[in-house]
């Protein structure tokens, strides 16, 4: 078996705010070489960075905004999030927990911290990551999958050193607890320093590992600390991680859908005439209402 290797250790760009609440690092698409083509299926992925908001009584966040054509998966590390949709759905983030929602055929959608957390303030740490769909599932209805931490699958490291959490895909052996409209693979790996991980996916994947806490040594020569990512190649299958400060790192791998994609905003369709369609839809009050 071939070994997947590192294309390039890349930086955090500096923040920007997406709304008030949210102060994010893009990684897809913004750097060179992870545009939405390259990380196909992954079209965006924003990294919130450790940072301290103050109490609030009003909470910070993002208004309505529509989404159609894709997934948003969120995933609360520090602070809580309170959400909601024209469709009625909606709930609280808290920490460890995963919020996969689809928003296939549009849906409106508003998120802040949640109420009680934004008149305390305190560290706030999250990624969203925008996931796409194939164009046969584009009109699906949206649907919430809301993950707590209890029930999110794991997989204990040798020697009590860690765990990885599945959230989707499969692991030795074990399936994420997440369903997904093509095959994804994203896991927390959760790990004391000397720990170390074996992973294998298929060379075509795009690929890469998000390390939120600590730092890792990829391969035995790449080392990525903190608020970094490690870009894969897709030249093989396997490659390890060898903790070397007590670590948090996302790892996503995902096979390309291979499909046009067409992309205006918060509308991510395989052609043009599609996003002139959603925007009308979006302004014609197709994705309901939410106030």
């Amino acid at each position: 078996m071939n070994t997947k290797t590192v294309n390039k250790i890349v930086k955090p760009q500096a923040p920007h705010f997406v709304g008030d609440g949210f102060r994010v690092h893009n990684f897809i698409p913004g750097i060179a070489g992870m545009d939405m083509k390259s990380m196909d299926p992954f079209i965006m992925l924003d990294y919130n960075s450790k940072f301290n908001f103050p109490p609030s009584a009003i909470p910070k966040g993002v208004g309505v905004h529509p989404h159609k054509g894709f997934e948003t998966v969120t995933i609360a590390y520090k602070g809580r999030v309170e959400h909601g949709d024209s469709s009625g759905g909606g709930g609280v983030i808290g920490e460890g927990d995963v919020q996969w929602m689809t928003a296939a055929s549009g849906i409106l959608h508003k998120e802040f911290h949640e109420t009680e957390w934004s008149k305390k303030g305190g560290e706030f740490q999250m990624v969203q990551l925008w996931v796409n769909l194939p164009a046969k599932d584009k009109k699906t209805a949206p649907k919430y999958q809301a993950l707590k931490n209890n029930d999110i699958h794991r997989v204990k490291l040798p020697e009590g050193s860690g765990e990885l959490e599945i959230i989707a895909g499969n692991y030795d052996g074990v399936t994420g607890s997440a369903s997904t409209f093509s095959p994804v693979h994203l896991y927390n790996l959760k790990a004391k320093k000397g720990a170390t991980a074996q992973f294998s996916f298929p060379a075509d994947y795009a690929t890469l590992l998000l390390v939120l806490e600590g730092s890792i040594l990829v391969n035995g020569d790449k080392s990525a600390p903190a608020d970094h990512v490690a870009l894969m190649n897709k030249d093989g299958e396997a490659f390890n991680v060898e903790v070397t400060e007590d670590a948090v790192v996302l790892v996503l791998s995902g096979q390309p859908i291979n499909e046009p994609i067409a992309h205006y905003g918060p509308f991510v369709m395989n052609t043009q005439a599609e996003i002139y369609e959603a925007i009308e839809e979006f302004n014609n009050g197709k994705f309901g209402t939410l106030s």
